[in-house]
């Protein structure tokens, strides 16, 4: 019988604080846009941008991947990638007191947070896999996810409060905090990181090569391959709106206060909280390849229900909460199963490598679905630009029909991650 992870003290530590660091992020997510639009009056453009500029580094992590494989210590460049979020996010409050905050610093401190979580999220894979029994990945992933849901149920309302209390750039001082606390924890986890043979290769003359080798094996891969090709199209289109052009709807288009907005993002979070914990039964049920599946349609379709949000103030809110519960509930499970099928089909030598070519390709593209969001936005408006978006990332399905991830049921049945 495999062993509660809750009685594994290594995982709560972790989780505990990947928990914190994910209710300070949600804190930030809005506040960052709600500086752009509010204090420095930014247009549909310059937010795109800041967009765009959040998830650029991801360009990066084809690379960096690589670097990261040759590093002795990913537990330690976890620590202090998170020690170095938290001073770039500190420039802000520390530049409000002195009425300096521009938009050319808000647009810095997106780039750079996002370098430094790149770094983060590379180290994350080989880190998860030496942490957790592969037997637990589900559950494990179900647990760090309703963490995750959770924080955008109480973070959203939260940050809109303070917004409102203390203003935006006070607020994000609260995520600077969060990633010490969230440092100090997983600084303090004992985990057997055995060197690989990536460490042992000079670094110069075979980045690059070690980069593509990641790349291949995902391109030769037909559960990788899918799944890839599935969560970038999903990234895309659901990118045409992205959290910031979401903020400037709820703002200019539905004439929302910044406390609705967050409490309307997170009563809809509720569903992210719904699908994460009910993601290990329903694959169970259906499957995790099926769950994958449905997951990649109940995310973005709601938000074709945009059209309905008229009326009073109440009604307007009510809407844009419920669009945001299923799409919370659909993403969960789409990532938890997702998530734990890419973890238990890569190989132990080839994790960082494969998780930097994996975040180029899918949140790379990011930014140009942000960039576009915001000329189409521009263009023909924000309501028939998130109708794009949803009907678009449901498309996303047909990448997964014609390959084996629909017929998986269980990891049980995929092959082990030999080399």
């Amino acid at each position: 019988m495999t062993r509660s992870l809750w009685q594994d003290r290594r995982f709560v530590r972790f989780w505990a604080g990947q928990t914190v660091s994910q209710f300070g992020d949600r804190i930030t997510e809005l506040a960052l846009p709600l500086i752009a639009v509010g204090a420095l009056h930014a247009s549909a453009g310059q937010v795109a941008v800041l967009t765009a500029l959040s998830w650029a580094p991801n360009l990066l992590a084809l690379v960096l991947g690589a670097w990261v494989d040759r590093r002795p210590g990913k537990q330690g460049l976890m620590v202090a990638a998170d020690l170095v979020r938290a001073g770039i996010l500190v420039s802000l409050p520390v530049a409000a007191l002195f009425d300096m905050v521009t938009l050319g610093q808000v647009y810095v401190v997106a780039l750079l947070t996002g370098l430094a979580g790149v770094v983060f999220g590379n180290a994350y894979q080989s880190f998860f896999a030496r942490l957790v029994p592969r037997s637990s990945y589900v559950d494990a992933n179900s647990k760090l996810s309703a963490s995750r849901s959770t924080s955008f149920i109480a973070g959203p309302a939260v940050g809109g409060g303070l917004v409102q209390l203390l203003t935006a750039p006070v607020a994000v001082a609260v995520d600077a905090v969060s990633f010490v606390v969230s440092a100090v924890l997983v600084g303090r986890i004992r985990v057997d990181e055995p060197r690989s043979a990536a460490e042992d290769v000079p670094a110069a003359p075979s980045l690059l090569r070690s980069a593509r080798e990641g790349l291949t094996f995902i391109v030769r891969h037909p559960v990788l391959r899918a799944g890839l090709a599935c969560a970038a199209t999903l990234n895309f289109f659901t990118f045409l709106m992205g959290t910031g052009l979401l903020v400037l709807f709820a703002d200019r288009e539905l004439g929302l206060s910044a406390g609705v907005i967050g409490l309307a993002f997170g009563a809809g979070a509720t569903g992210g909280l719904l699908g994460a914990v009910t993601a290990p039964r329903i694959s169970r049920l259906i499957g995790i390849g099926r769950s994958v599946a449905v997951g990649a349609v109940l995310f973005p379709a709601p938000y074709v229900l945009v059209w309905a949000a008229e009326g009073p103030w109440w009604a307007r809110a009510g809407v844009l909460a419920g669009v945001e519960f299923v799409s919370a509930s659909g993403v969960m499970l789409f990532d938890v199963n997702l998530n734990s099928l890419n973890t238990s089909v890569v190989p132990d030598a080839l994790r960082s490598r494969v998780a930097g070519a994996y975040t180029t390709m899918n949140y790379g593209i990011r930014p140009l679905g942000a960039l576009t969001g915001g000329a189409l936005a521009t263009v023909i408006g924000l309501r028939p630009t998130i109708t794009v978006a949803a009907v678009g990332g449901a498309l996303s399905l047909l990448w997964l029909l014609p390959s084996p991830v629909p017929g998986i049921r269980a990891l049980a049945g995929v092959g082990r991650p030999d080399l």
